[in-house]
């Protein structure tokens, strides 16, 4: 066959999959063994591209807390005053308080694979919370709350779950963003080289200039 009638290999069905939860590891393994990223330096990457999704759609009320106390939040807080990221360390149980005072709110409670019965305390108060907001959600990878968001079977916005108005999916979309029926949906994965985007058959959409997000 000559070179003009192959097909695109970009063009591929196959190529346009989402990342398991394994494959996410795997995938996090190869940029951190393989490629030598540090491990705060894809933090740093996610959270500035998430950011940066935020702002293209809403202008957040920006709060700087004084440092929690709670052992929960303690490491959080720290992290984030490192890349000068606001940190809400807490979350008023009050939900006309939140809405009045804030733009919107980021879900970033729980990662892939992690159920709030596992977590219960301040994670399990602060779901149901979020779930009565009135003001925009945004939602990091996967929204918090499964079985409403399974990473692994795409199922989604159900009862059980938040359901977010903005999602960031970091690297590449999971299989619940499948099911994903809010009004904007990003990727955050310029920083994921050519050589692992082809070896996890990835087809990831093309970043405009310098941005470092894409809208799906």
């Amino acid at each position: 066959m000559s070179s003009a009638a192959r097909p695109d290999p970009a063009e591929a069905p196959e190529e346009r999959r989402f990342l398991s939860t394994a494959e996410a590891a795997a995938l996090e393994r190869e940029l951190l063994e393989d490629y030598r990223f540090g491990r705060q330096q894809l933090v740093e990457l996610c959270g500035h591209a998430s950011a940066v999704a935020v702002t293209k759609e809403y202008e957040p009320t920006i709060f700087y807390p004084t440092r929690s106390l709670d052992g929960l939040h303690q490491d959080l807080t720290t992290q984030c005053e490192k890349m000068d990221i606001p940190f809400l360390s807490y979350l008023p149980t009050e939900v006309q308080l939140i809405n009045d005072a804030y733009g919107l709110v980021v879900d970033a409670v729980l990662g892939p694979g992690v159920q709030p019965g596992e977590i219960g305390g301040p994670c399990t108060r602060a779901l149901a919370t979020l779930k009565l907001l009135s003001i925009p959600l945004v939602s990091l990878d996967i929204p918090s709350g499964m079985p409403g968001w399974d990473a692994e079977t795409g199922g989604g916005d159900s009862e059980d779950g938040l359901r977010p108005d903005v999602l960031v999916s970091l690297a590449a979309p999971k299989p619940c963003a499948g099911r994903f029926s809010g009004r904007h949906h990003f990727v955050a994965g310029r920083f994921v080289p050519d050589d692992v985007r082809r070896k996890f058959a990835l087809r990831l959409p093309g970043y405009t200039g310098t941005d470092c997000v894409a809208a799906l």
